[in-house]
């Protein structure tokens, strides 16, 4: 029984719309945002749970694969389905709410659908798989840019300085998880015909372009002492040194908690330290 509690909160995306909302809450705390936060969060909590149900609906199951949440999804299509266009509703309501941005909003709207585009079963569509990068890039803007630069851009007197940097350490991060997500794919998105970074780099330079990205999020992270506290850093750090040491681990293991419990978790890790801080320590 608890195992089947979760995979339903796992696999129905219900996990990665909280990583999201927590990574939001860290994003208005440090940049001290002033705006119409809680539709805002109830508007990524829509659209996250409809694009990614969405996204996984359109996900083939295999009798071939390892992966129990394929083989979940193809259990469950239904449910996915249901979510989806319930959660879609939702969000075009408080896409309602928020009309004054809708031209910001409608980047992240964009950007998620070219994420998924390439699972459509449609020929007008196909063509976005053979674009080079794509994939790993298309993920990473989606969650920076949802979860970090769309609130600076909605909020009012943005701080500058602070909002590049840990826009910048957020996709570095969020690229390095990628990678390794990718990297894990990368037999089936051969196969399928999508292409990605991942799949055109050998091994050694893939590990450069990873570790590379890790420095970029351990730097800006550093960068951002001047504008926030210093636990609001060291949780910025633990975040990047746990995904560097769970690097190996993921290199060999292929385990669907590991990534998508795990790994996926890793992206709001500093923001649940710095909110438990907040919320237990703080004066």
């Amino acid at each position: 029984m608890a195992q089947k509690l979760l995979n339903f909160f796992v696999y129905t995306s219900v996990y990665i719309t909280t990583c999201a909302l927590v990574m939001i809450w860290q994003t208005n705390y440090l940049l001290d945002l002033h705006y119409l936060q809680t539709d805002y969060y109830l508007f990524v909590l829509f659209s996250t749970i409809c694009s990614y149900n969405f996204h996984w609906y359109l996900t083939p199951d295999s009798p071939d694969t390892h992966s129990e949440r394929v083989r979940w999804g193809g259990r469950n299509r239904w449910l996915m389905m249901t979510l989806c266009m319930l959660a879609g509703l939702g969000a075009a309501w408080y896409f309602w709410q928020l009309k004054a941005h809708w031209l910001e909003i409608a980047g992240a709207v964009f950007l998620t659908f070219l994420y998924s585009a390439p699972k459509v079963p449609h020929k007008s569509l196909r063509w976005l798989s053979k674009i080079a990068i794509g994939k790993t890039l298309f993920l990473t803007f989606v969650w920076t840019y949802v979860t970090t630069l769309l609130p600076a851009l909605i909020a009012d007197n943005t701080p500058l300085a602070p909002t590049i940097l840990f826009t910048l350490h957020r996709f570095a991060l969020i690229y390095a998880i990628c990678i390794l997500f990718d990297r894990r794919d990368i037999e089936e998105d051969r196969q399928a015909g999508i292409r990605s970074l991942i799949t055109h780099l050998p091994n050694a330079q893939l590990r450069k372009v990873y570790y590379g990205s890790l420095l970029l999020a351990l730097i800006t992270a550093l960068g951002l002492y001047p504008y926030t506290d210093f636990v609001g850093v060291v949780t910025l750090l633990i975040a990047v040194a746990a995904t560097a040491l769970i690097t190996r681990k993921a290199w060999q293991d292929n385990s669907d908690y590991l990534y998508y419990v795990v790994l996926d978790g890793f992206m709001m890790l500093s923001a649940l330290l710095h909110l438990g801080y907040v919320c237990f320590f703080s004066k």
